[in-house]
């Protein structure tokens, strides 16, 4: 059987989830700009699969705190 953490939705998680969900718009972007201007196939396909899963772990944190509506979410990624 496999243990199943809850997760830590108190206003300190807050806080430090929203500063990692910064962080991650912040290198996706720069993943994206590398992608652009990459030339190699596998090299393209890993930064593909790298920020795939970057925006998987956006959604688990947006998912964590359901109160924050998107538009607050877009508001910290500026």
């Amino acid at each position: 059987m496999l243990d199943v953490k809850k997760e830590d939705i108190s206003e300190e998680s807050k806080k430090n989830h929203i500063s990692y969900y910064k962080s991650l718009c912040r290198v996706i972007s720069d993943i994206q700009k590398e992608r652009e201007v990459e030339r190699e196939p596998a090299i393209k396909n890993h930064l593909e699969k790298r920020i795939e899963a970057m925006e998987k772990d956006k959604k688990r944190i947006r998912d964590m705190f359901p109160d924050i509506n998107e538009g607050e979410w877009d508001g910290y990624t500026n």
